[in-house]
């Protein structure tokens, strides 16, 4: 037991050593009026009291993360879900507001106004309206669709903010807590494109709550495209207007020699046949068929070359089409492909002040992660050089994206010690007053 406890004793020095030497680039590290610095965060009471309210206060945490959970929010459709996070901000003590974009954004004032650093976590799930969301418990676990992504998330968010407020912290920098819109599918990271558009001049750092999972974090974003292919033709009855162009068919064919495009193990290239749709009856040749196609990879070139190759695949598969046709005299096939969404790539310093936070966090609570690159709310800031992080909230989770996502609870103290110690890592806290 001795030597287990000099163990601990070393590593909480190690701690203070990692945050002591964080780099700051605000002009508050050189005022003196700054009194509190990095290095007693985990002496601080306020901050002690904080950590200590998640293991107070799971329960809370857990039912919450339910009820959120259970309010649809597919995307373009979160205002039901905005209004529940905007009323569990506002009993946290923040300003709170709904932007123009859906965006709950709640302020929490700090000493210095001009800096503003951002927790946030999305909104919106994959799942479309009418999907059966109501939680089931099996054990330990919670299963519905949206439960870890981003139930997780959205749970954490309101409690980091609950925590602060009763442990009555005061940062230095101003905090936004955002449940934004529009992270998922075709929302194409609206909700987070608003956010910077609005702060950008004072933004400083933005930490992403997106998932479970406390064994990574995201430094690096990774860049997609998101596609729609659409084929038109004259349509008709299947019998007698047999052997004109169906743009179904053509579909078919342009994506079979699609899907047969090679792609490269380095850079990590990948593609995904997300969505068709078309026609309007088994008995109908369509006037119109619809493909949607996901792209993605480490390498802006390789995303260049997939969009090429998808549009010469279609150009062949029409034309092929159109070869084969018997009578083409009721008019011919048109097709298009439209940009829905582009995420952009970017990546994090290595000597940034909020990758050093993170790792002094993981260091506190005794939390090993390693680097990953992902597209996730993160993807816009980092494209514009500031400095943002995309971490999970704790617990464990699995099935994102499908019907049979689950949610596991267990160890989630952990994650929402992570974040929290992470966010006040780069918002720095703000002497106590003395009583």
């Amino acid at each position: 037991m001795r030597t287990h406890s000099r163990s601990r004793a070393v590593k909480r020095v190690l701690v203070w050593v990692i945050l002591f030497a964080m780099p700051v680039r605000s002009s508050l590290a050189r005022h003196s009026t700054r009194s509190a610095s990095s290095s007693q965060l985990g002496d601080n009471a306020q901050v002690r009291a904080a950590t200590s309210w998640f293991a107070q206060n799971l329960k809370w945490i857990n039912e919450e993360q339910v009820r959120l959970t259970e309010i649809p929010a597919p995307a373009f459709q979160e205002s039901q879900r905005a209004a529940a996070v905007k009323a569990l901000l506002s009993a946290a003590g923040l300003d709170v507001q709904i932007d123009a974009a859906g965006n709950v954004i709640g302020e929490l004032r700090g000493v210095n106004e001009k800096e503003v650093v951002v927790l946030s976590a999305h909104l919106d799930t994959v799942f479309p309206a009418g999907t059966d969301v109501k939680v089931r418990h099996e054990g330990p676990r919670l299963l519905a669709p949206g439960i870890s992504d981003n139930g997780t998330g959205l749970a954490a968010l309101a409690a980091i903010a609950r925590a602060i407020h009763d442990a009555q912290i005061k940062a230095q920098r101003t905090i936004l807590f955002v449940a934004n819109v529009g992270e998922e599918g075709e929302g194409n990271l609206r909700g987070m494109r608003a956010l910077v558009e609005a702060y950008r001049s004072r933004l400083k750092a933005v930490v992403v709550l997106d998932g479970a999972g406390t064994d990574h974090v995201t430094t690096t974003a990774l860049a997609s495209r998101r596609l729609e292919v659409v084929i038109t033709g004259p349509g008709g009855h299947s019998w007698s207007d047999f052997g004109i162009p169906n743009p179904i068919n053509a579909l078919v064919r342009g994506s079979v020699r699609f899907i047969n495009t090679r792609v490269p193990a380095s850079p990590r290239t990948t593609f995904n046949l997300g969505q068709i749709d078309g026609g309007t009856s088994i008995n109908s040749i369509p006037y119109e068929a619809r493909l949607k196609v996901d792209v993605r990879s480490e390498s802006e070139s390789e995303l260049a070359r997939l969009e090429s190759a998808l549009r010469e695949c279609m150009a062949a598969g029409v034309r092929d089409e159109m070869e084969s046709s018997r009578d083409r005299s009721r008019g011919k096939l048109e097709w298009k492909v439209e940009l829905l969404g582009s995420r952009p790539g970017g990546e994090l310093a290595a000597e940034s002040p909020l990758l050093a936070a993170l790792r002094a966090a993981d260091a506190m609570v005794e939390n090993e992660s390693r680097i990953e690159r992902s597209s996730t709310d993160a993807n816009v800031p980092l494209s514009l050089g500031i400095d943002a992080i995309s971490i999970g909230a704790g617990g464990n989770g699995g099935g994102a994206h499908s019907l049979q996502e689950w949610y596991d609870p267990t160890g989630r103290e952990m994650g929402l010690k992570r974040a929290l110690l992470t966010l006040l890592g780069v918002a720095d806290v703000a002497p106590e007053k003395p009583r």
